[in-house]
């Protein structure tokens, strides 16, 4: 997912698609600690994807103070 896409989602998408990747992280912590999984790389693109979302909510909020 990339910040155009998100962008064009809106406050709430944005808020749905970062409680969807809190969870989706959560529960790959989850698999690795039980040893489930071996797919690392997918923690490491869900928090990328966690901080994109965050950063664009929060760019968003700065742009309506203004």
């Amino acid at each position: 997912m990339n910040a155009k896409e998100l962008r064009a989602k809106g406050a709430d998408g944005m808020k749905k698609e970062l409680m969807e990747l809190l969870r989706a992280q959560f529960s790959l912590r989850m698999q690795l600690s039980t040893q489930q999984t071996n797919k690392t790389h997918e923690l490491r693109k869900v928090r990328r994807d966690i901080a994109r979302v965050r950063t664009l909510m929060s760019e968003a909020s700065a742009q309506a103070g203004n």
